[in-house]
Order: C-alpha cells, then structure tokens, then sequence
C-alpha cells in the first residue's frame, strides 16, 4: 500500500478531489490517500494560524510521520497539484540512507502577494516541503509538541533533522512549479503553486487544460443507458 497525504484546506476542496482522483487514476499499485485536516486533528494539532500562512496545511503537514506511526514511508504533497503518471515511479525510489526527499527547488519568488491575497512568503528551501517522501521511522523528530511549537522555518528548512545529509533528491517532474519551473509536458506532478486553474486568475495558466480535463473525468457518471448498452 502506497499511503499518500495530502494537505487540506476548505478553499481549495475541488482542488483536493482532483488530486486524489488523478492519482488513483494512474496508479498501478493500490494508494491510501488521507487528508492533512485540522478538523480531523482538532485532539493534536494547538497551533494558532499565522497570519504568513497560505493554507490550513502550512504547518500540520508535518505531522505526516506521527500520523504513520513513524513507520514505513509515506509521501506529502500539497492540494494544488495533478498528477499524471503512475505514482508508483515515485514510490520506488524511496531510498532508506535518507530520512525525507523531495525535489530541490532553487526557487525565489519575486511577487509579494500570491493567489487569495496570501502572502508570498521567501526563504531558503522555499517549496522543498510541498512534497516529501518521508522514512518515518528516521523523523522522530516531527512530534506534535514540536509541529506545534517549531517556528515556520525550523519545520520548511529541515531544521529538524541532524544534517541536510538526510535529505535526498527526487528529480524536478516530480514537483513541477507552473509559472516558474521551465514549460514541461512531461511534468508527472504539476504543482500551480502560483494559483490553480480553479481561480479565474489563472485559468490559462500552463497545464490548466490538463487540470480540467482531469476534473471532467473525476466528475464522470455513467448513466443507465450507457451501461445497459456496455452490456
């Protein structure tokens, strides 16, 4: 079982369906998707929400090694994402000399306010932590005391582990920046950090087509006369 967490914010719920949609979709192996959901951690989660926060997950996502149990691997990954290929690619290059991986983004955004008028916040490893591999047993580290107390930066920078050593590097398609990241119609993970096609802002943004096309499937109701036809 591939166990997959997704963060969860109640202003980007289709954006969240879609997701996890996409993913089964492709998927070859069987997929266990959960919801990062303050409503569902209300006994774990404390933290009060920080005005710099751009969704409910900013934060809680880093309870994805307590919520395995600190056991096997699990992967995180932000709402406003697609997939497109077989997750299953990814899965397999979990690699144990490490504690997390993910894509290595040098990425520095020059705008101040991104979509929702949240603001764009700036710092090293800026979207490292929007999706990890975690080898749970070795992020110990992660408990909820600490998710609850750490500052934003101690948790997005890795600052929980002994080293950077511990982070390993899955490759960029993985974790597609669109409207940063160089075109790619290869992308396997498209990520609209800037804003998702679902904001009208950016409903022309690359790969937007893809993301509704996707929706069109996930919404798709066989009707009784196609089925008795099929028969």
């Amino acid at each position: 079982m591939i166990n997959v967490f997704i963060g969860y914010d109640p202003k980007e719920v289709g954006a969240f369906s879609v997701l996890s949609h996409s993913i089964h979709e492709h998927a070859s192996q069987p997929v266990s998707i959960t919801p990062i959901m303050l409503s569902q951690l209300k006994s774990i989660y404390k933290r009060e929400r920080n005005p710099l926060q751009s969704t409910e997950f900013s934060f809680s996502r880093f309870l994805t090694p307590y919520l395995s149990a600190y056991d096997g691997w699990s992967i995180f990954m932000d709402c406003d994402m697609l997939m497109t290929e077989d997750i299953v690619n990814l899965w397999n290059m979990r690699d144990d000399r490490y504690a997390v991986m993910c894509v290595k983004h040098d990425h520095q955004p020059k705008e101040d306010i991104k979509f929702l008028n949240t603001v764009q916040t700036k710092y090293q490893k800026k979207n490292w932590s929007s999706v990890m591999m975690f080898n749970n047993a070795k992020c110990h580290a992660l408990t909820p005391d600490y998710v609850n107390t750490a500052t934003g930066l101690e948790l997005h920078q890795f600052k929980w582990l002994a080293t950077d050593d511990l982070i390993g590097e899955i490759p960029a398609r993985w974790n597609h920046l669109v409207g940063y990241s160089e075109p790619n119609s290869g992308a396997a993970l498209i990520h609209f950090t800037l804003g998702g096609p679902y904001f009208n802002e950016y409903k022309d943004c690359e790969h937007a087509q893809a993301w509704f096309d996707a929706k069109q499937r996930a919404l798709h109701v066989s009707q009784r006369e196609e089925i008795n036809n099929a028969a």
